[in-house]
């Protein structure tokens, strides 16, 4: 049977803005307050969508939520109209920003997904993250468990696991802090959780939060049925943290048996290639370093070089892979000169690809951060629901979507603009449609 790694983006919504809610997401801190275009960012991420498609890749999407969140703004104590409470609350210090962010855009912190082969059970499992470290993430999880279940939702083929407590030292931020490699999609795969904190250790950052927790990390390993000696768990480097590399996907990336690492990126890198290299066992680990002196990790963090998707070419049985990178990358003298070399070097990487992604990046979120990476056999793939798969009709179709709903410019005072939440809600409404969710919004059903 044929297996494909799917990427589901999330769309970005019409309330997009740059609000710096992120503590130690140094990019979404420095344009707090900014303008921003959610018009372009919509467009910019499905023109990274429709760029794969073209090269043969299944592609996917996942849909915005409702912003400002009216339902958690009355579950906050607001009362009256829509337009009452949205006046109330932002009377509240940096409170209505919280409800109004877009980042569910960012679906590497959707879900944690392991494939069929890993599982005992033979389905593929999803843990909706609880992103408890920041309100505004956090109220996403039981909407991401709703996407998920109504776009995966044969329970033939499927596992839904409920989102972590939200309790202290659970801290659960979905596939950002996971990688899978394994010789071919089909095979047993190793799985790679990344912590930044253990409960049993004292060892981690100082500057910045640690926002995995191996505590969580080993509750998804339990509920997804892996076996353990086909697991790994691994502390992120605390300094890198403290450097502003809030999720490891911004220090390294995997694909099928490619590691690309930043040299500083784990506690203790040797033992974690080791553990890699002998639970892989299909095939050796091609680990590749990006050393300091070459790209240092400020570097890292500016271009966001790992925050890239390392994509198998369709076809070629894993010998060739894309590098798909943001156009800060390119910019990078550093960064630019180092990715000539490594796709000259000896190594499946072979190609580099760049996009505009300027509106995501100024938030803190690049390629890797806008896609959750699902694999599935073929018989999975059928048994999604096809609204949300991109072809070039539903491209052009979701491109008109966003040139009619959304802002050219949407400032901070904005998200209290009543007309903003009706044009979110005139949008989503109409995307329900487009992407066959049913009534998938709490609004369309009144239960506000």
């Amino acid at each position: 049977m044929n297996y494909h790694e799917v990427n589901f983006d999330g769309l970005v919504g019409p309330t997009h803005n740059y609000a710096g809610l992120s503590f130690g997401n140094v990019a979404s801190q420095s344009h707090k307050q900014a303008a921003s275009n959610p018009k372009a960012a919509a467009l910019q991420g499905l023109a990274k969508m429709k760029a794969l498609v073209d090269r043969g890749f299944k592609q996917a999407v996942l849909p915005p939520q409702e912003r400002p969140s009216i339902a958690w703004l009355q579950r906050l104590g607001f009362t009256g109209s829509d337009a009452e409470i949205l006046a109330k609350a932002a009377r509240e210090t940096g409170l209505l920003p919280m409800l109004a962010s877009a980042s569910c855009m960012w679906a590497a912190n959707a879900a944690t997904v392991s494939p069929s082969p890993d599982c005992r059970d033979g389905k593929v499992h999803f843990t909706a993250a609880n992103l408890s470290a920041n309100l505004h993430r956090a109220i996403e999880s039981r909407e991401t468990v709703n996407a998920l279940k109504t776009i995966f939702h044969d329970p033939m083929h499927f596992a839904h696991h409920e989102p972590l407590p939200g309790a202290q030292g659970w801290g659960d931020e979905g596939a950002a802090n996971h990688s899978r490699l394994c010789a071919t999609y089909g095979h047993t795969g190793v799985e790679m959780f990344v912590y930044g904190a253990r409960a049993d250790s004292v060892l981690g950052p100082t500057r910045y939060p640690a926002r995995q927790t191996l505590q969580a990390s080993q509750a998804i390993a339990r509920l997804h049925a892996l076996d353990e000696k086909r697991v790994v768990m691994v502390q992120q480097n605390p300094a890198v943290i403290d450097m502003g590399v809030f999720h490891n996907d911004v220090i390294a990336v995997a694909n099928q048996r490619v590691l690309l690492y930043h040299e500083d990126a784990f506690l203790d890198t040797q033992k974690v290639l080791d553990e890699l290299n002998e639970k892989l066992r299909e095939g050796d680990l091609i680990p590749v370093k990006v050393p300091r002196q070459a790209v240092s990790v400020a570097d890292a963090v500016k271009s966001y070089l790992f925050n890239s998707q390392l994509l198998t070419i369709p076809g070629s049985h894993a010998q060739n892979m894309i590098i798909l990178l943001p156009e800060e990358s390119k910019k990078n003298r550093n960064v630019a000169e180092y990715v000539n070399t490594l796709i000259g070097a000896d190594n499946p990487i072979t190609e580099a690809m760049y996009f505009d992604l300027h509106q995501s990046m100024q938030n803190g979120g690049g390629p890797a951060c806008l896609r959750l990476r699902v694999v599935l056999s073929d018989a999975q793939w059928q048994a999604i629901n096809k609204g949300v798969v991109l072809n070039d009709a539903k491209y052009r179709e979701l491109c008109n979507w966003v040139e009619r709903h959304y802002r050219d410019e949407l400032q901070p005072k904005d998200l209290a603009d009543p007309a903003l939440l009706n044009e979110s809600r005139t949008a989503l409404d109409e995307l329900t449609t487009i992407l066959n969710l049913g009534s998938f919004y709490l609004f369309q059903l009144g239960r506000r």
